[in-house]
This record gives C-alpha cells, structure tokens and sequence, in this order.
C-alpha cells in the first residue's frame, strides 16, 4: 500500500512512499502546519518535551498529502495522550494502555486512514505492554510514536518499566529494584519490521524519522527521548550537551559507517557481537556499514544493546526496516476469500442457525 509520489525520508531515513496511500485517498489540498493546529490551549508544563514533538509532527502532517478527516490519532493515558486534542485531525484519547489494541480494530477495519498511536513508556510498556507487542507482532498498519521520559509523569513522579535501576521515585522512596526495558530491543524481540529512536530536541532528525516511518507499510515503533523538566529532569542530558553527544550518539543511516565522532566506530567480532572502539586500533575496513533492512533481527538487536552502560553510547536513527505482510492486508484477503467461496452470507440466519432453544 504505497503511493507513487511519496516523499522520501532525508537525514539518511530510507523511504518508498507513504504507507497506506494505494487505500487511504489523497487531498488536493496543500496543507500548511497551522492546519493541523486545533483551537485547544496546549497545555504542558513549561519546558516539557512534548511541545517540541508536537511541533514537529504538525510540521510533517502536511507531507502526507493526506486530508486531515483521514488521519487519525488514538493515545491511551499520560502526558503524551493529550495529542488528539491538539491536532486538527481525527482522534481518540482511549484508556490506559489500550491504544494500540484500539487502533488495531480502526486500522483493520478502515484501510482508508492513517492511524497514528501516541503512547508514553508507563502507558505503553506497563498495563499496555501485551498491546504494544501483540501489533508489533501482528504488523498492523499503525504508527506508535512511544515518547520515553523515563518516569510516570500525569501522576506526578513515580518511577516507570523505563527508569533506571535504584531510582528513588514517589514510589520507590529506597531506589527501585526494577530493571528497565530497552524499548528499541522490546520492539524487535517482538518481530516489528520498522523500529526507530530519536530525540526530542533535534527537529531534523525527529522528522526523517517520522517520514521513514510512515514510509513502511506495516507496523511502525518510534522510540522518542523526551524530557520530563519537572519529574525527571535531564535525564538525558548527556546525550543534549554540546561537549558530550558527538561522543555518546550513534546517528545511524543506512549504507553509511557506523561512526562515535572522529575516532571511534561500531566493528563486529567473531562472534558477531557488535561493539565500540578506536578506528585506529581496529582499521577503517573494519568499521560496520549500516544495514537496516537485514532480515533478521539479530543485527539490529545487536545495536540496541550499545547503550550499555547507559548512555555510554547510544544508536538514533532507525535499527530495522524490512517489509512483511501487512495484518490488515491479509485480513482483507481471507475476508474477500470466504465471500468468493461461501458468499455474503446472512447475520439473520448466522444469530438463528444451530442449536437454539425457547426460554418460556
């Protein structure tokens, strides 16, 4: 379900057209961002990340080409769910942790809308961590952009499947004894065919991101670091400093080495495992070219793991993009199958058919 004319993703992203396009209709109308800005206040604390994110998906929308009555965006509960409201689309603001499975039936059901799903790592990963990798798994024709803050945020501070281990939380007063997942790695484990990561505060990163992932056809995961000023503040400030990050991210663009600043890069051992050293060291031909569209996920995985120790160094960008049937797609098949074999079929003679009885 690709378009023709879809816009390729810059910033090393690679894209075929937008997803869903040969079903969901194309407007004539040239959007602007302030189309798809609604007439609600927005309203997040000074300083939240979410604003950044919002402004960057606004400015992206118009690229889709899509009329705004066929995009939709569901988000489940957290500071992240408030997006349908302020987005002059369609939208839902579901339960906690429910989105993905509700946005499922949508995309299932309607092949003519781009479905959209706003999540935060409580809200995605805790009570709706089943959902999350049942569509992954599935590849439902969804986008789930997961913004990562490490931290519960609409409840005000307690510590989240993301926070780090010992984190001393409203909740976990001693540190916790948790250990986090790695979303990245939660979403490839769980066969998604599109798994990206990006920040907050890079614009032009976070939109080759979003355009690749609309690009895929099939489920699409973003892991999106984004700060919490006022629970968690700085929690990812090492990879925000001017003096750090060329040092600590790893932008990875297919095709192209995998570099750590001037010095360094990513090679594989002999027992494939991926690690960081010294380009000096190691030789320039042993510097990994960046593959995201291997089939197995092993090499990517591989990648996600880098992070450890935390933000020693960190991969952004997208981990994997390869192409599979999509659910909703063969859906559609099995479902027009059964009719050219059995049918229409009758609802009356469905409720009516088999063993009944009479209840005087």
């Amino acid at each position: 379900m690709r378009s023709e004319n879809g816009t390729g993703a810059g910033d090393g992203t690679a894209g075929q057209g937008f997803k869903g396009l040969k079903l969901v209709p194309r407007g004539d109308t040239a959007y602007k961002m302030k189309d798809f800005k609604s007439d609600q206040d927005v309203r997040w604390c000074p300083g939240c990340g979410d604003y950044a994110i919002l402004a960057a998906f606004q400015s992206f929308l118009p690229e889709l080409g899509v009329p705004r009555e066929n995009i939709v965006i569901v988000s489940g509960i957290g500071c992240s769910s408030r997006f349908p409201y302020y987005l002059s689309t369609y939208g839902m603001h579901s339960i906690h942790g429910r989105a993905p499975a509700i946005a499922t039936g949508l995309a299932a059901s309607r092949p003519d809308l781009s479905v959209w799903v706003i999540t935060g790592d409580g809200d995605g990963l805790s009570i709706g961590g089943n959902h999350l990798i049942h569509a992954l798994r599935r590849n439902v024709n969804i986008n789930v952009l997961l913004f990562n803050n490490r931290i519960y945020g609409l409840t005000k501070g307690q510590y989240s499947p993301t926070s780090e281990s010992g984190k001393i939380t409203k909740s976990s007063p001693m540190g916790s004894l948790d250990s986090p997942f790695n979303p990245v790695s939660l979403a490839l484990g769980a066969e998604a065919g599109f798994v990206a990561r990006t920040v907050d505060s890079d614009r032009k990163h976070l939109t080759g991101v979003l355009r690749a992932a609309a690009d895929h056809e099939g489920a699409a995961f973003v892991e999106i670091y984004q700060n919490c000023p006022i629970f968690n503040d700085d929690a990812f400030a090492p990879l925000k400093d001017a003096g750090e990050r060329d040092t600590r991210l790893l932008r990875m663009e297919h095709g192209e080495p995998l570099r750590l600043g001037a010095d360094r890069g990513v090679v594989m051992d002999d027992y494939g495992e991926l690690r960081v050293a010294d380009t000096a060291e190691v030789g320039e031909d042993r510097i990994v070219r960046h593959d995201a569209h291997r089939a197995e996920p092993g090499y990517a995985f591989a990648l996600s793991r880098l992070d450890r120790p935390a933000f020693a160094h960190v991969p952004i960008g997208v981990f994997r993009d390869v192409r599979r049937p999509a659910y909703d797609d063969l859906m559609r098949e099995q479902i027009e199958a059964a009719r050219a074999a059995q049918g229409d079929g009758d609802l009356a003679a469905l409720l009516g058919g088999g063993d009944t009885w009479t209840v005087g």
